[in-house]
């Protein structure tokens, strides 16, 4: 018969006394894996990089730059654009307003703002004459960041504004008439050519055009800029097209590589070097009523806004923006064409 010790087998202690810590120390000495090795640690690492760019800074215009942002194809990432270069602006040290013309109010949703019909917005600017100043709101996320937001009030306002005097320079007027220091305003178009756009394009002096990386990028492309040939014409002669952003670039395909390459033989040097890659971090901010700069600044889609907001701003230090102002980044001084009526092209 076994022994109660020996029936214990494998599970009895063989050496008495204590046990031995050379086996703990062993564990110890094993190489563990380095941080940013792991794709959080990477993914951390990339976002540190990312927030230490945006916070070097970047060289103020002189005036105002008021940019559109507009192309009549839907899809084309114009809000996006929009709202990841603005917020991009602020946190390099910029007051950038972003004004939200487009009735869905899809701006002022990746941005934070509330936008319910009872919310004051650019829609009472534009019908009511509201100053702006009553409506912009500060971005909590992003200091330095404004939005103008719109509300489904906003559209109704191309049939409303057809009687109203001055109806294609009110929002240059109201622009005119904001007295607090801004770098940047960046205005939302809605996918379209009427009366909206034609606000934007006269109050603003540059337009930037978002093209994606898809076979029907240009088609449609030739309407708007003979648009603002004719704004430029007619209301607002020192409107031109500044800047062409390449959005939704897929370098895997080449499709995305030819329309790239005709863009930029085409438009030359207004096409930015950066372009802005399809990303799901980009389209998942909205959601989360936030810029992809906040939500994720480590991601590849951070990264390219906040080096094309880089490039754009740099690019515009010896542009003339045409607001002069009793200070600098003021705009004060009204506009010489509102007496023209709208040129018959744009009705």
């Amino acid at each position: 018969m076994r022994s109660d010790v020996n029936a214990a087998g494998p599970m009895a202690d063989p050496v008495p006394g204590p046990r031995s810590e050379s086996t703990e120390r062993d564990v110890s000495r094993e190489t563990l894996p380095s941080m940013h090795d792991t794709p959080i640690g990477r993914a951390a690492k990339l976002a540190v990089e990312a927030l230490g760019r945006a916070g070097e800074g970047l060289p103020r215009p002189e005036q105002t730059r008021v940019m559109v942002v507009a192309n009549q194809k839907g899809g084309v990432g114009k809000t996006t654009t929009t709202v990841n270069l603005a917020a991009s602006l602020a946190l390099h040290g910029g007051r950038v307003l972003v004004v939200d013309l487009d009735p869905q109010g899809n701006a002022s949703t990746a941005l934070g703002i509330d936008h319910h019909s009872e919310v004051p917005s650019i829609y009472d600017v534009l019908v009511e004459s509201k100053p702006l100043s009553d409506v912009v709101q500060p971005v909590p996320d992003v200091e330095g960041l404004f939005c103008a937001p719109a509300t489904i009030d906003l559209a109704g306002a191309e049939i409303e504004l057809v009687s109203l005097v001055a109806r294609e320079s009110r929002l240059q007027r109201a622009i005119e008439a904001y007295e607090q220091p801004l770098d940047y305003i960046l205005i939302d178009c809605p996918p379209s050519l009427g009366l909206l756009t034609v606000n934007a394009l006269v109050a603003g002096a540059e337009v930037l055009i978002p093209i994606q990386c898809e076979y029907y990028a240009l088609e449609g492309l030739g309407q708007l800029l003979r648009n603002v040939d004719l704004v430029r014409g007619h209301l607002n002669p020192k409107l031109h097209v500044s800047t062409i952003l390449l959005t939704m670039y897929d370098g895997r395909t080449r499709l995305a590589a030819q329309v790239a390459e005709e863009v930029r033989s085409h438009f030359g040097k207004e096409v930015l070097r950066t372009s802005i890659p399809r990303s799901v971090r980009i389209s998942e901010a909205p959601s989360y009523g936030q810029t992809v700069l906040t939500y994720d600044p480590g991601s590849s889609g951070a990264l390219s806004y906040l080096e094309a907001a880089r490039e754009m701003a740099l690019r515009g230090l010896e542009v003339d923006c045409g607001y002069q102002g009793q200070e600098s980044h003021m705009p004060h001084q009204h506009g010489k064409y509102e007496q023209h009526s709208m040129p018959e092209g744009i009705k």
